[in-house]
């Protein structure tokens, strides 16, 4: 059901390389770019995440309760991304492991404060 995530963000070159070096770890990539938003995907077919400049120019800021999560394939992949996102400057949120049966989790803010969830299932 879920199309795009976006989330805000206040410095575009240096969310595009933290995203960038981040879903590499998954497999993703740009799939558009403009000069105000960039989006990442494996497909365009497949629901997309982007980061983007605020349409009322105003600052972008975090939404408190808002969290977007990726789900990975794997547990090994789940700790992969939480260790790039750590390596990139990334803040922790919570270290990968078991959140309940068949739900293993990671949790981290990009370098915006935007909060993010990497989690596998089985």
């Amino acid at each position: 059901m879920i199309g795009y995530v976006t989330v805000g963000t206040n410095d575009m070159q240096r969310a595009a390389e933290f995203y960038d070096q981040l879903f590499a770890v998954i497999g993703a990539e740009r799939l558009t770019e403009t000069q105000t938003y960039i989006m990442w995907g494996t497909s365009a077919a497949s629901p997309v995440f982007s980061v983007i400049k605020p349409y009322d120019g105003k600052a972008a800021t975090v939404g408190n309760g808002v969290m977007v999560a990726f789900l990975i394939d794997s547990a090994a992949k789940v700790d992969a991304l939480h260790k790039k996102a750590m390596a990139l400057g990334g803040r922790d949120e919570g270290a990968p492991g078991q959140r309940g049966e068949g739900f293993y989790a990671a949790y981290f803010r990009d370098l915006d404060g935007n909060k993010l969830n990497a989690y596998y299932t089985g």
